[in-house]
């Protein structure tokens, strides 16, 4: 009978493997409670018009990349394919918007159908913060630098770059777009196959098309800056006076833009040239227009998500995580002899409650002296416990032998009493 494989670019993630994201994860909610975010959960599964309406029809996401089919009541469902449309429908369904201010922040797996490679999957998982109550600029300043924390909390700070740019109101960006599709429609033999597709659907997406033809016919066309009304352009340029005021570094890119309809005003992402093509680790933006979109209230709000995967390969390439972060066993229980398992037991029970953050590893299923000490070094551990009775003894024994697992091989016995002064020494 042929064995099972896991699903295509839905990827297992191996007890070698999760440590490093472990450690990231604790950096990233150690950040976020500095900040005085606070975690909210939803559904990975949500009615298919939610995403329609918020992130748009006519995007790559809703058109090609949902996952999605109908249950039992003839009703469309999809995997979530990112955060924020589900956590503007949990906190207005629940009331957490009206007259409020809230900071919040989730980390989950998402789901797009898509073509695997290299930090892109079917299955990725993400980070996301959302703020909403605040119009200013003060609270795209504040997820920027909650960013910027984090960088410097992993190391890897020289390793990413901002960009920012000003994609405007929904009207002045339809003020663009006419004007952008008229002066591509005059050269629409040069565009590459997916910007004439996109031509008239969603223009805008065509600013961050990888074709170089295209992005050399667009340095003579029209520019969004152009056509923004001064509210937005105040609002950006504050922006940019809090950013420096920081010592946040930035570079203004003219041509980004989000693949989501939602956003408007600021946008930002923070990128990479370490990882080839998947340079994108963090994006976002502000989308003031999308709670109403979704059946709210008027609600101002900034967010951004960052991908778990294309974040460890970021540390796994530049060798940033600290050592004694990754799983290790600080100690290892060899119990030689059946008669002395129970005595075992109890005695691991016993340590771990007197220390709680040791790791401690208890020999299972019998074996010789010699074999149970390799499986001791195989752990990973910096010292080994032995439980073993001498000629004549018999349980329950009195003293414990405590030897190092390195080139000095240090060992001595140890009466139960002063385990525990002893254990601390060795650690």
């Amino acid at each position: 009978m042929a064995k099972i494989q896991g699903i295509r670019g839905m990827n297992d993630v191996l007890p070698t493997e999760t440590p490093v994201w472990q450690y990231l994860e604790r950096c990233f909610q150690g950040v976020v409670a500095r900040y005085g975010y606070r975690e909210i959960r939803f559904p990975i599964l949500e009615q298919t018009q939610l995403f329609k309406r918020s992130i748009g029809e006519v995007t790559d996401i809703v058109e090609k990349e949902m996952y999605s089919f109908d249950d039992r009541n003839g009703e469309s469902l999809s995997l979530r394919p990112e955060g924020t449309a589900g956590s503007v429908r949990a906190t207005e369904q629940h009331g957490l918007l009206y007259n409020q201010q809230q900071r919040l922040w989730y980390q989950g797996p998402m789901f797009r159908h898509e073509r695997p490679q290299k930090g892109r999957y079917r299955q990725f998982h993400q980070f996301g913060i959302e703020a909403f109550g605040m119009a200013g600029p003060d609270i795209d300043a504040e997820v920027i630098l909650l960013s910027a924390m984090l960088w410097e909390e992993l190391g890897i700070t020289d390793a990413v770059t901002l960009q920012i740019n000003n994609i405007g109101s929904a009207a002045d960006r339809q003020r663009f777009g006419t004007a952008l599709v008229a002066y591509l429609q005059e050269h629409i033999e040069a565009l590459d196959a997916d910007s004439r597709r996109r031509l008239d659907s969603n223009p805008l997406r065509i600013l961050d098309s990888k074709d170089p033809d295209t992005q050399a016919l667009l340095e003579d066309g029209p520019v969004l800056s152009d056509y923004l009304d001064r509210d937005s352009a105040l609002h950006f340029e504050s922006l940019k006076t809090l950013l420096r005021g920081a010592g946040v570094c930035f570079q203004e890119n003219l041509r980004l833009v989000r693949g989501l309809d939602y956003y408007n005003n600021a946008v930002f992402e923070w990128t990479t040239d370490v990882l080839g093509a998947q340079g994108t680790v963090c994006a976002g933006g502000r989308y003031d227009s999308l709670v109403q979109q979704l059946g709210g209230r008027p609600t101002p709000a900034v967010g951004f998500a960052i991908g778990e995967e294309r974040l460890v390969l970021l540390l796994e390439e530049l060798g940033v995580v600290p050592r004694e972060q990754l799983f290790r066993v600080d100690a290892y229980l060899a119990i030689v002899g059946e008669e002395l398992v129970g005595q075992g037991l109890q005695l691991a029970e016993s340590l771990r409650r007197q220390f709680p953050d040791l790791r401690l590893q208890v020999n299972c299923g019998g074996g010789k002296y010699n074999s149970q000490i390799k499986k001791a070094f195989s752990s990973g551990a910096r010292v080994v416990i032995v439980l073993e009775l001498e000629q004549g003894q018999s349980p329950p024994i009195s003293e414990v032998k405590l030897r190092t697992l390195d080139e000095s091989a240090q060992s001595a016995s140890i009466a139960l009493p002063e385990l525990n002064n002893e254990l601390e020494n060795y650690l």
